[in-house]
This record gives structure tokens, C-alpha cells and sequence, in this order.
């Protein structure tokens, strides 16, 4: 089988190998993929500033939005040939830690977990892939091509849940506007779910054209580029901050409403110096009964979650966020950043009926 593989660390290291097809361990479903996504981690791996192998090797089979349809299924394991699946990334460590032991592995305790196609365990960017029914996620087949986008999903439906929760600490708590920073993936389907749940919903982006203006507000929410202060214009009571940029985080969190709620999804960058006054933020945030918040991974019933919401999304809207397919035989041009893209997609298989 075909694999697409990097030697993490490596920049410039990816490649397209063959591999002996995988044999599945006892229970195991074999699952031939149909599509894969690729996202920013993937594109910090292939430039050697993220990722590990699994223990004992060299390279790491890339890949962790996946989507694939099950060609065996043992008994009992409550799949049939056929059926299409998503693989949950995170695996819970192997102490385990309580969170771990709990099934909340995105919440594991002392970072001894692994994931497929990031952090020593192989990816699903392989023609064919072994996987635990455990972590196995069905995919309505009416959805098809698009399930791809469960695993990105997943993590919105965790920072739904999560602002729920935290929301949930007052019985008078009632939202009315939301405002997602970023319109990437995650930003789009966190307005997505934002509007699904009646809510006014802002999203702020950087690029003026493009695709990402025209979803925005087909969803029939309104859209904003480059200036942060319209966020204080805003005065959002849940951001869902999708951009990791410092000055978006600071404009974010300086300028919630009172009872807000600020839920960090996206990874900033290291080592970059930021004034920042401390003062004012612990003053506002205590004397308007604010929350911030970190979230990332998602575990199964956060996938469960995405899968429902997808369900109920337009499957047109859903298939705009697809802006470019790249058939694996063309696997590079996956990897090459390019303006307008939103989602982009490496295709195994052309028929997922």
C-alpha cells in the first residue's frame, strides 16, 4: 500500500512509500481510506516543527482527519463491510491517569497519550489502516465525502460543550452573541454550531476576499476582516478565538461582555514578547465575572457530538468548505499553502457512494 510519511523534525522530509499492507489485531476493523484531511499541524509536521515517531522508528505515516470505509469487521464489533468510519486521533495513556481512565483522554493529566498521524503513533494517511471499534465513529452515509470533516468538528462540538458548561454556573446565564476569530476550518464550523444554537453570530478574519466572506454570511452571520476593534464594538458574550494571534487574544479577551466567555482553540506561536497589562485583565475578568479558557483534542463523545451537527448542517454549505481535493497521485500539492483555501482534502478513493 501507499503511505505518506515524514521523519519528524525534518523539514523537507515528506514523502509518498510503500508500506506491507497492515494486518489487524484481534478485533480490529481493517478500513481502506477514501480521504484525508490536512490542516495546520499536519503542515508544522512536514515542516519539521512538530510531530514524533512511534517508538523504535524513524518515520511517522502522516494524517489524522480521516475518513475511510471499513473492509473488514470482525464479529461483535458492531461494524459492517461497507460502512464508512472516522477514526478518533488521541489514544489515553497507558498508566492511566484518571481523565484517561475516565474516556476523557483530551483531558489526560500527564501527557503520556498518543495520536494517530501526530505524536508516536502512525496516521491515517495510508491507503489502508487498522483500528480499534473503540475509536471507531460512523458516519451517516448520507453524508459521505463530507464526513471528512468530523474530526475538525470534534473539537468545536468539545468548545461548545465546554462554554455550556461554564455557562451553566448561573441559572440566569443567557447568551446572545457570539463572535469566532478565524475563519479557517474550525472558525467556520464554530459559527456553524453558533448559529445551530440561535445565536447572533460575528466572525472575524483577515482576508477581505475569497470563499470565507460568502459562507460567513450564508450561515447568516455577519462577516469582519482585518481591524480588531471591532471586536470591542462587538462586545461578544462567548468568543470562540480559532487564530492563536496575540493581539486578536488580548482585543478577545479585554472587550467580552460581563458573565462572558473567551474559549482559546487556537496554538500561538513561542517566544514572542507581548506587553500586556495583567492588571487590567485579572481586574476586568474578576469584576465581570469572566471566564477564559483553553480546550484542544476531543474525545468521543465530542465526535458523537460533531457527527449530529454535521447531520443537521447544509450538505452544500459543508461541501463549499472543501476548496480544494487533491487526488493522492498529486499528494504534494496538498501540502503547498495557497490563497482562497479554506479546507483541503487528499482523495483515495473516488467513489465513497
Amino acid at each position: 500500500m501507499r503511505a505518506i510519511t515524514v521523519a519528524p523534525g525534518e523539514a523537507g522530509s515528506v514523502g509518498l512509500e510503500e508500506r506491507p499492507d497492515p494486518e489487524p489485531a484481534a478485533g480490529e476493523l481493517l478500513v481502506q481510506a477514501v480521504a484525508l484531511g490536512v490542516c495546520g499541524t499536519d503542515l508544522e509536521i512536514v515542516e519539521g516543527a512538530y510531530g514524533w515517531a512511534p517508538e523504535g522508528e524513524a518515520r511517522l505515516v502522516l494524517g489524522h482527519e480521516s475518513l475511510g470505509r471499513v473492509r473488514r469487521a470482525p464479529p461483535g464489533s458492531g461494524f459492517a463491510p461497507g460502512e464508512l468510519v472516522v477514526g478518533v486521533v488521541r489514544r489515553p495513556d497507558p498508566v492511566p491517569c484518571p481523565a484517561c481512565a475516565g474516556g476523557e483522554w483530551d483531558m489526560c493529566l500527564n501527557g503520556l497519550y498518543t495520536e494517530r498521524g501526530i505524536k508516536q503513533r502512525h496516521g491515517y494517511g495510508s491507503e489502508l489502516w487498522t483500528l480499534d471499534p473503540r475509536f471507531a465513529v460512523r458516519v451517516d452515509a448520507a453524508l459521505g465525502p463530507l464526513g471528512v470533516l468530523l474530526e475538525p468538528a470534534s473539537i468545536v462540538a468539545k468548545g461548545w460543550e465546554h462554554i455550556g458548561l461554564i455557562g451553566a454556573r448561573t441559572r440566569t446565564w443567557s447568551p446572545r452573541r457570539a463572535l469566532v476569530t478565524g475563519a479557517g476550518p474550525v472558525g467556520l464550523l464554530a459559527a456553524m454550531v453558533g448559529r445551530q444554537q440561535g445565536l447572533e453570530v460575528h466572525v472575524l478574519d483577515r482576508v477581505q476576499d475569497g470563499p470565507k466572506p460568502e459562507l460567513v454570511r450564508d450561515l447568516g452571520a455577519a462577516y469582519h476582516f482585518g481591524d480588531v476593534s471591532v471586536i470591542g464594538r462587538i462586545a461578544p458574550d462567548i468568543v470562540f478565538e480559532c487564530t492563536g494571534a496575540e493581539p486578536v487574544i488580548l482585543e478577545a479577551v479585554r472587550h467580552t461582555a460581563r458573565d462572558g466567555i473567551v474559549c482559546l482553540a487556537g496554538v500561538s506561536a513561542c517566544g514572542r514578547a507581548t506587553s500586556f497589562d495583567l492588571g487590567g485583565f485579572n481586574r476586568r475578568t474578576v469584576l465581570g465575572n469572566n471566564v477564559v479558557f483553553g480546550t484542544v483534542n476531543a474525545n468521543r463523545s465530542h465526535y458523537e457530538a460533531a457527527a449530529r451537527a454535521l447531520a443537521a448542517a447544509d450538505r452544500d454549505w459543508l461541501a463549499r468548505m472543501i476548496t480544494r481535493r487533491v487526488p493522492l497521485s498529486r499528494w504534494r500539492e496538498a501540502f503547498e499553502r495557497r490563497p482562497g483555501d479554506v479546507k483541503v482534502v487528499i482523495d483515495f478513493d473516488g467513489d465513497v457512494g
